[in-house]
């Protein structure tokens, strides 16, 4: 059975940083392309940046493009999410998610992805 357990969150000050980790269990990690999405309080889910099965190819949001890295090590199946310069809008709670079977590359579609994590949450205040 699939599982995804992120980790890593809490609060940081603004222009702070923090590492998420993801560890999946129950398929083959590596055969997949991996993204974390993010959602705010009363608010939809937001991609935020995806990394290919074996991390030569990473895409990001606009919204968070030179200020976060995307990493995996397939050794110990986990995916990770360097959050720097953070600001008072990354306050969110963030998921890595698992796309579908067939899926190919890094997918923006939310509806392209069927297993989440319970989500991490990141709060960014001074």
């Amino acid at each position: 059975q699939v599982h995804l357990v992120e980790s890593g969150g809490g609060l940081a000050q603004p222009g702070g940083s923090l590492r998420l980790s993801c560890a999946a269990t129950g398929f083959t990690f590596g055969s997949f392309a991996m993204s974390w999405v993010r959602q705010a309080p009363g608010k939809g889910l937001e991609w935020v940046s995806g990394i290919e099965t074996d991390g030569s190819d990473t895409m990001y949001a606009d919204s968070v493009k030179g200020r976060f890295t995307i990493s995996r090590d397939n050794a110990k199946n986990t995916v990770y999410l360097q959050l720097n310069s953070l600001k008072p809008d990354d306050t969110e709670l963030y998921f890595c998610a698992k796309p579908r079977e067939g899926v190919a590359g890094i997918s923006k579609l939310l509806y392209e992805y069927d297993y989440w994590g319970q989500g991490t949450q990141v709060t960014v205040s001074s």
